[in-house]
């Protein structure tokens, strides 16, 4: 049990300096005196495999500090040490703190012990499974990414590039899990397979449909929802998914869905992501969409929206060059539409250089001819890509 490490939590020095004369041969032990200093460990020296803490604390109990910790690190689990053994306490530390073991004073080394070992073996389940479930999922979204590539490049560019921007507002919204919104943001578009081009080309140039193409699109997230759904532990990317044209005041200003309870934080962020993405496609700058979203009143969540101005402000800088198929590298994101002579699109605006889109393109390249060059972004911490020596980079 050395390897985990287990973070003991007091507001009385002398009781944690006994732990760690008790506990120190078993675990790879650290003590915070008191909630504030408690977090501020948690934050800046973890992630730990279990947290022990007393309920009777000044400022924060025991049961508000635990379910800050389960805010920060979701895989921790979380014991409670106390000498108030009343049932009110323990159904709070159960419901508020999701607390694995409640312990009451005085604890023998050896029940503590116990505790944190089965304490440590459920950190061990817990981000075994995990591990196991985002490996499973990154490799069934890799194939249907690829195949939506394939299928329909320009939806696929799409979630792309909603995909990177969905993820950055999440992060500094401070989500505890990431992946969720990854995937259903990448995912958010397979529904489109089911619509005509003409219906699409239509939806990405911002001109308005007919009451029938209006219907048959609102459908594509339905469609995507019940594709996702069949891969196994994947409803909450579906629930996702499915709500991601829901107005945050009431519903999606359509028939098929009038529900008032609130999509979950997600789904809200999807939204701003998807209409955001839809505007700057139809030509708006970065903060003439974001002006546009603030003035729709009750679409999106006043949150989300304060984020996406942060991250927008804070992107990643990159360079512009103008390179020919051969000079394709991974990790280049496309700044243009990448075209056959005949016109037809091999891959997106927005989406990311990958070992598929490299073989199509290149492929075509030297079988029908594509139209050459065409625009790439490289980020500027990477150095500058391999361009035509008449070409110079600029600033994107």
């Amino acid at each position: 049990m050395m390897n985990e490490r287990i973070l003991c939590v007091d507001d009385d020095v002398n009781i944690l300096e006994g732990y760690r004369r008790q506990l120190r041969k078993e675990f790879s032990l650290e003590i915070a005196v008191g909630p504030t200093e408690g977090l501020q460990v948690l934050t800046t020296q973890g992630p730990f495999s279990v947290v022990v803490s007393d309920l009777q604390m000044p400022g924060m109990n025991g049961i508000q500090f635990l379910s800050k910790v389960r805010e920060l690190s979701p895989d921790t689990t979380r014991l409670l040490l106390t000498g108030k053994a009343d049932l009110q306490s323990a159904i709070d530390a159960i419901n508020q703190g999701q607390i694995f073991r409640f312990l009451t004073k005085p604890c023998s080394s050896d029940q503590l012990a116990d505790a944190l070992t089965a304490g440590v073996s459920q950190y061990r389940l817990v981000t075994a499974e995990r591990e196991l479930l985002e490996q499973t999922l990154s490799g069934s979204i890799k194939v249907l990414c690829e195949v939506l590539s394939l299928v329909n490049p320009e939806a696929f560019g799409r979630s792309a590039r909603i995909t990177r921007l969905a993820e950055a507002i999440a992060g500094h919204m401070h989500i505890a899990e990431l992946w969720p919104i990854k995937i259903a943001a990448l995912l958010s578009q397979i529904g489109c397979v089911i619509l005509p081009e003409a219906v699409l080309k239509k939806v990405y140039r911002g001109e308005p449909l007919t009451s029938d193409e209006s219907q048959l699109y609102n459908q594509h997230p339905y469609v995507a929802a019940d594709l996702v759904a069949k891969i196994p532990r994947m409803k909450q990317v579906g629930d996702i998914i499915r709500l991601q044209d829901k107005h945050y005041d009431s519903g999606d200003g359509s028939d098929h869905d009038r529900s008032s309870s609130p999509a979950p934080v997600e789904a809200r962020i999807l939204k701003v992501a998807l209409d955001f993405d839809a505007l700057e496609s139809a030509g708006k700058t970065r903060l003439e969409a974001i002006n546009d979203l603030k003035n729709r009143t009750g679409r999106y969540d006043p949150n989300v929206l304060n984020a996406l101005h942060e991250v927008i402000a804070d992107s990643p800088k990159y360079d512009v060059h103008r390179i020919r198929a051969c000079q394709l590298r991974l990790g280049m994101i496309l700044g243009e539409d990448v075209r056959t002579n005949s016109d037809v699109v091999l891959a997106s605006k927005g989406q990311e250089v990958n070992e598929s889109i490299t073989l199509r393109i290149q492929s075509s390249a030297l079988m029908t001819g594509v139209k050459e060059p065409f625009i790439v972004l490289v980020s500027a911490n990477e150095g500058s890509a391999e361009t035509d020596p008449e070409e110079s980079p600029k600033a994107a």
